[in-house]
């Protein structure tokens, strides 16, 4: 008598069995220098097709979607990963010692580390692509609602034990959120210079400041609210020039005006090292005066161009 496969399947005593996705190791995703090549070779190719047509103004829009791609992408196995994680957590607290539970156990931490892996892959190529947006526009990439971690220190050997598991990824979501150094605060306003020399000249000025404070402080993490049309924008892309992390305080726009003392206040609690001061509004004053109430020492740049108040000569009137 003739019966079908799915007759077959019917009879077998599948209890316990099911089928997920096979475990994925690190050496199945792309090398480095792979990455590197092939994203530099389409960066390439995709804006010398806009060199010189109507899309060129569009260009660095484009070019930040470009990096979005990865992003998003890293993002979604993230989420990934913490449903996986949720499982191992799950799976740890009713744990019977039973052979089948030890496997669904052994299972969901090889799926946590599938998504992991794949999330250090895809943030390696954003990282990659950011560097080219960099390169292509001079300032830092920057996602509009969301962090851009990176997790690269994360865990990921072969087979580790659920609780093993869970410490390192909350570990490692910690080191993601808040990179370890001293925290050094830099602050300034929206500036329009009257030739593009002193732009040019502010914006050394600005860089130089920042060298010599890295001298100082070779832990330094960058603190500063993340405005991408004023002074902000230059500190992120020294920062990501020098490979020194950043945190970024955005205004959070609900508190109305008490919305820039609030960051203000926010940045201070980390205790930082130094306050860098560029030209402002009455906001950066007060962070100013806060920083020197509370004995931070304040790296004071608001003189013409990006100098220090104390190098202009007095007025002979």
């Amino acid at each position: 008598m003739h019966t079908s496969f799915t007759d077959q399947l019917a009879g077998l005593d599948l209890a316990g069995f099911s089928i997920g996705p096979a475990p994925v190791t690190s050496t199945d995703f792309p090398v480095r220098e792979a990455v590197v090549q092939t994203l530099e070779g389409v960066w390439s190719d995709l804006f010398a097709l806009f060199s010189g047509t109507a899309l060129e103004v569009d260009a660095e829009d484009l070019g930040w979607a470009f990096v979005n791609l990865f992003h998003r992408s890293a993002q979604r196995k993230a989420t990934s990963l913490d449903r996986a994680t949720d499982e191992v957590r799950a799976l740890v607290a009713t744990a019977d010692g039973s052979e089948i539970h030890t496997h669904e156990l052994e299972t969901q931490v090889e799926r946590a580390q599938c998504a992991e892996s794949a999330m250090l892959a895809l943030e390696e190529m954003r990282e990659v692509a950011a560097a080219l947006y960099l390169n292509e526009f001079g300032s830092s990439w920057k996602p509009v609602s969301s962090s851009r971690f990176n997790h690269g220190a994360m865990l990921t050997s072969a087979l580790v034990e659920g609780r093993d598991f869970m410490r390192a990824r909350a570990e490692a979501k910690r080191r993601a959120a808040m990179p370890e150094g001293m925290p050094v605060v830099f602050a300034g306003g929206r500036i329009r210079h009257a030739t593009e020399e002193d732009a040019l000249t502010f914006a050394n000025n600005v860089w130089a400041t920042l060298d010599k404070v890295r001298d100082r402080v070779a832990d330094m993490v960058l603190i500063h609210g993340g405005d991408t049309k004023g002074v902000d924008r230059l500190a992120s892309s020294w920062a990501e020039r020098r490979q020194v992390p950043q945190v970024t305080f955005s205004l959070d726009m609900r508190l109305g005006a008490r919305a820039g003392f609030k960051r203000n206040e926010r940045m201070l609690s980390l205790d930082p090292r130094y306050v860098i001061a560029f030209p402002g509004n009455g906001v950066l004053e007060r962070l100013v005066i806060e920083a020197k109430t509370r004995r931070i020492t304040v790296v004071d740049r608001r003189g013409p161009l990006g100098t220090s108040p104390k190098a202009v000569p007095p007025s002979s009137e």
